[in-house]
């Protein structure tokens, strides 16, 4: 007689989770005292074992279906039912690919009332900047939830909007540019103004134009608080702003040429150097002295509202040089900072950078050259357009190398985890519970500490710890152990369907879209069997006890990280 469950007789949650989850599985449990339990963890690590033997850094695997691409790349994955929308839209792969994308692309076209409907609940989504500064930065209640609650429902929406949006690309977009321009979010001044940043920032300009994108991050408290300008004055010039604007906003630290003259660097004569050294930088933090909040009630031409204020009287207003740029003495308020934002969106180095950035991230870790040019030839000759960015993204997203390459990237763990809640149609209302134990993955929304934001390639994600963060968590919602999550597996298999051969294929081809490998689905099938025969009908108590944890163990494969 098997146990009611797999989990092991007196261990609870906390200690289950502190053992590995999942890939403790492996030394509990029994069929009577004959035949010992084969837990999913185990199965997992053998795949994780031959598919490292398998596959090297340097190789590929096997190609799936343009939507099975487009699906996992331009969205956190299918849910029931896309894969099938996306082959209706066109009688090729061409014509499909370029109709998913163009709805994407145009998402007020796009009715998403179901998550409008999720979002409903929400209190701050809607507060203007000014309403965020009053309520909870200003809050004479001195509440810590009150205060924070405007990045904690950011969070909440975040999540949400992963799994439930349909207008996916522009989730994948969010992720995108909340990384290259990564503010740590909870920080004391920015979370009570973190929905203005998300919002009208982020938000607002990702299918915009990229000059008028770097202004809205410029002027934001929370980019000003995050990296000290809104203390840069003429009497004490702060540089990290300016440091990270050249480095990881624009030009990038490819375009870094070190410690030098300005007049020596390659193009300087002709108004346009190649790349930035650090007198550039230090130019540049001249041309933003004055950029800071509204956050006083004390000093003269301060207000305290958490709105972007030009403060005249600590800006250095003698004449400076970026980029090759003579910048006259007494320009107009903001004009130098504006003259130098101006001079890096446009400067060819930008493009390169940012098209590297966005082709990483939606082809491979690293792109073929000639994809990433057409991108950034598109980025700098339309770089005064209203819609550059879509305009790139596009070019990206049609290239042959977006259609033709798999298995260069793996999923990182909100993307893992976002596209298995698709892929299982669960029930999702996250809470604390959920938050918490998403945070064990290593990814915590908003979090990441440095300006450059969570990496983004594959040997960054790939280590065990990471992959064993991921088996723990998918183990445990699949178990029903976070309030606000569930996976109802069982009710949505047809129930004609009763063998662990049926089981595993009904299961791996609705997560997957796609075959698995045949040693793979074998690890599948047998853990659904534990030693009898796969044909054989099971009983509806062995479906109902290890069907889920099947499932959990084909999101554990290698084949469901790739993207």
């Amino acid at each position: 007689m098997e146990h009611a469950r797999i989990r092991p007789t007196g261990m609870n949650r906390r200690s289950f989770l502190r053992v590995g989850g999942v890939a403790g599985l492996s030394a509990f449990g029994g069929l009577g005292s004959s035949l010992t339990l084969k837990g999913p963890g185990e199965a997992a690590i053998a795949m994780r074992r031959r598919h490292d033997r398998r596959i090297p850094k340097t190789a590929t695997v096997e190609k799936p279906r343009i939507e099975v691409i487009a699906l996992n790349r331009m969205a956190f994955g299918p849910r029931p039912g896309d894969l099938e929308a996306f082959r209706s839209l066109g009688a090729d792969d061409d014509a499909r690919l370029k109709a998913y994308l163009e709805q994407q692309l145009d998402p007020e076209s796009i009715d998403d009332s179901d998550l409008e409907a999720r979002l409903a609940g929400f209190t701050t989504l809607d507060k203007s900047l000014e309403q965020l500064w009053q309520d909870h930065m200003l809050s004479e209640d001195d509440d810590y939830q009150n205060h924070i609650l405007p990045i904690w429902e950011t969070t909440l929406a975040t999540f949400l909007r992963a799994v439930y949006s349909r207008r996916q690309l522009m989730e994948v977009l969010a992720d995108f540019w909340h990384n290259h321009f990564n503010v740590m979010g909870w920080m004391y001044r920015i979370a009570p103004v973190w929905v203005h940043y998300d919002r009208d920032v982020i938000r607002k300009h990702m299918l915009g134009n990229f000059r008028e994108m770097l202004e809205a991050v410029a002027t934001s408290p929370a980019m000003l608080y995050y990296l000290d300008n809104f203390v840069n004055s003429r009497a004490g010039p702060n540089e990290n702003y300016a440091r990270e604007l050249f480095e990881l906003h624009t030009l990038g630290a490819e375009n870094y040429l070190g410690v030098g003259r300005q007049r020596d660097v390659p193009g300087y004569e002709q108004g346009q150097p190649i790349g930035y050294v650090d007198d550039d930088v230090y130019e540049a933090t001249r041309c933003f002295t004055g950029w800071r909040v509204n956050d006083s009630d004390w000093e003269e031409g301060v207000a305290n509202t958490g709105t972007f204020l030009y403060y005249e009287r600590w800006h250095d207003r003698f004449q400076k040089t970026v980029l090759g740029r003579f910048l006259p003495a007494d320009q107009a308020p903001m004009k130098d900072g504006r003259d130098v934002l101006d001079t890096l969106a446009e400067h060819p180095g930008t493009g390169r950078f940012i098209a590297r950035k966005l082709c990483r991230r939606l082809i491979a870790d690293d792109p073929p050259q000639e994809v990433v040019d057409k991108a950034a030839a598109v980025f700098t000759a339309q770089r005064n357009a209203a819609d550059q960015l879509k305009q790139v993204v596009r070019v990206i997203l049609l290239s042959d190398a977006f259609r033709t390459t798999w298995g260069e990237k793996i999923k990182r763990p909100f993307e893992s985890i976002m596209s298995m809640l698709r892929a299982t149609n669960a029930d999702f209302a996250p809470d604390r519970d959920f938050y918490w134990m998403f945070n064990m993955t290593g990814q915590s929304l908003f979090s990441w500490p440095a300006p450059d934001g969570y990496p983004d390639r594959r040997e960054d994600w790939s280590s065990t710890m990471s992959m064993l963060q991921r088996w723990r968590i998918m183990g445990a919602l699949f178990q029903g152990w976070a309030e606000g999550v569930n996976i109802d597996v069982v009710s949505q298999t047809p129930a004609e369907l009763r063998s662990a051969n049926q089981l595993a294929d009904f299961w791996i081809d609705r997560i997957l879209g796609r075959p698995m490998s045949a040693s793979d689905r074998q690890q599948v099938v047998e853990f659904m069997a534990q030693g009898r025969n796969p044909d054989i009908a099971l009983s509806t108590e062995q479906i109902e006890d290890r069907l889920p944890s099947m499932a959990s163990l084909i999101c554990m494969s290698p084949d469901f990280q790739w993207r």
